[in-house]
């Protein structure tokens, strides 16, 4: 998506004109900015939506990432990054991001709308290893296989290759219900 289309409050227009215009109806909101009501939502539209959010270093995972991806039509009130090197960073957060200090494998994330996001098979594998701790991510994982009904046996398909990571059994079971639901 070309940097033209997306408005961020305090860019280009103060945040009483991008109301204005999203009461007209020329704007609709998506993310942190607002966007031409005509033009597709896409998923490097939403990224770029919420990139200032995005520290450097850092991919979009967990609920933030399946939003990105297409599940749902209101991002997560806290988005959630993971970090992208191998490295160890710092990154300066504000209230509104979670910062997940373990490194992703670099096939794991893609380039969408200037920032690192999560794949969407390794999105469902995030979001199916969390469900122990945060029952709330079931809602992102339905979400997400909406948009894709293969994703659930991929990322089921994909957790075989994970050894000695909390949850698994559980997580497993999980993907492998929803992939039956969504056939």
């Amino acid at each position: 998506m070309h940097p033209a289309f997306l408005y961020l409050p305090g860019g280009r227009l103060a945040v009483s004109e991008l109301s204005a215009a999203r009461l007209d109806g020329h704007l609709i909101e998506l993310g942190e900015g607002y966007i031409p009501a005509d033009l597709v939502e896409s998923a490097a539209a939403r990224a770029s939506a919420i990139a200032a959010l995005v520290p450097v270093d850092t991919a979009a995972s967990g609920p933030t990432s399946a939003w990105i991806h297409g599940a749902g039509d209101v991002p997560p009130p806290i988005h959630h990054v993971r970090r992208a090197v191998a490295r160890r960073i710092r990154p300066v957060l504000t209230h509104r991001v979670r910062f997940h200090d373990t490194a992703l494998p670099v096939d794991a994330f893609v380039q969408l709308g200037g920032i690192a996001v999560m794949t969407p098979v390794r999105t469902m594998v995030d979001l199916a290893l969390g469900l122990h701790r945060d029952e709330s991510l079931r809602r992102w994982m339905v979400l997400l296989a909406e948009v894709d009904a293969s994703l659930a046996a991929e990322a089921a398909t994909a957790m075989s290759t994970l050894s000695r990571v909390p949850g698994t059994r559980a997580a497993r079971g999980a993907l492998e219900r929803l992939a039956v639901r969504t056939r």
